[in-house]
This record gives structure tokens, sequence and C-alpha cells, in this order.
């Protein structure tokens, strides 16, 4: 199996561009049962175009997001409501936060580009008490039951790409710009250094090659 997926998931990326979805934009409606029904400021780190920052201020008093990509950042401005609570800025999230505390604080797709127990080090010291940290992010696959449902992310990949583009005439634009590199952490070592940084975490690996990370501050 683990000589076999590799040519299988090339196949699916031919797939995906001719038929793209968004994989992390799948997770935002996830994230937000995981959030209170009213929260005051949230902190969207690789916010991207702004789906999910926009989401946060259906719920929020405020809502900041950041982005290294100055051109996905232009984008999410255009595409929010100048009277949207909402405000985006091109910057590093591990040294150029505006200052916190914040209630939520999000980061999908995003954490591993970043040295890991320093981001999360990082967010845990933005995270108000009572706060609430959710990330959606992608690991390296090496166990038999990563490479299991990775397997069964393919068909389900497959029909969400078709229920999603069905009756669209042009794809959806990207949410993100900017350069993307793959996981380099196994879903253990995830596990491992979080437990280390955030005590009482909870971690799941998740279809569409992602891992979720739910972590409430005391």
């Amino acid at each position: 199996m683990t000589t076999l997926l590799p040519r299988i998931l090339r196949a699916l990326e031919q797939f995906h561009a001719a038929h793209p979805w968004d994989h992390n934009a799948h997770y935002h409606r996830w994230i937000l049962r995981q959030l209170a029904s009213r929260f005051n400021r949230a902190l969207d780190i690789g916010s991207g175009s702004g789906d999910l920052a926009r989401l946060l201020a259906t719920r929020a008093v405020a809502v900041h997001g950041i982005d290294v990509d100055p051109t996905i950042v232009d984008r999410a401005r255009e595409l929010t409501d100048p009277a949207a609570p909402v405000t985006f800025t091109v910057g590093d999230a591990l040294k150029e936060v505006a200052p916190g505390p914040y209630d939520v604080i999000t980061c999908v797709a995003t954490i591993h580009h970043m040295p890991f127990s320093d981001a999360l080090t990082c967010f845990r010291q933005h995270l108000a008490p009572d706060g609430t940290l959710v990330v959606v992010g992608v690991y390296r696959p090496r166990s038999r039951s990563d490479y299991l449902i990775d397997a069964a992310a393919i068909p389900a990949n497959v029909l969400m790409a078709w229920i999603k583009n069905k009756g669209r005439k042009a794809p959806r634009p990207a949410s993100m710009t900017a350069s993307t590199r793959p996981a380099t952490m196994t879903f253990t070592d995830i596990v491992r250094d979080t437990h280390q940084a955030l005590p009482g975490a909870r971690l799941h690996r998740r279809l569409f090659w992602r891992y979720v990370l739910v972590w409430h501050q005391n």
C-alpha cells in the first residue's frame, strides 16, 4: 500500500486540478461548531482570502486575519464588506500579531510552515482565559492507520469534487496563493509535541489528509 498510494495520490492531484475544491474550507463549519455562539475577539492565522475570518465575524465583535502573502491579503480585503468587523494584515504570525488576548484563535493548513512547538506556545500566549484554539493541519503519513485513512479519503474526495463542481462554469479562485510545502511531522510527532505545549488538547486525524486540534485555555 505504501508504494501504490503515492501513485494514486498523483492521479488524484491531476483529477483535483481539473475539479478543484477547497479541502480547508470544508472544515470551516466544523470549526464554528467548536466555538461559543458569541465571543469578543478572534484571530485567524494564515487567513488567506478571508473566508474563515468572515465566518468568524458572524459571531465575533472583532476579527483579525494575518497572512504572509500580500496578494492574498489584498484579495481578502476586496472580498470583505467594509462594514464587517474584520481586518487583515500582512505579516509573520509568530512575530507581528496584533496584541491579544483573543477569545478564539484559528489556524488552518498553516502551522506546518512554522516551527511547530514555537507556534503553539505563541498561540497560547495570545489566547484569553477560557479562550479556544482550533488548528486544522496536515501531517506526513507513516503508520498503517495513516495510509488507511488516506486511502479512505480518495473516493470521498472524488465524490466531493464532483458535487462541488456540478454546474460550476469556472473554478473558484484559490483561497491562498503563496507557495506551499508538504508536511514533515507525522501525526505521532504532532500529538507528542502538542501535549507538551498544550496539556489536555484534543487531536484527531480526519479525512482529506487533515488532522484537527482543539484546546481550551484554563
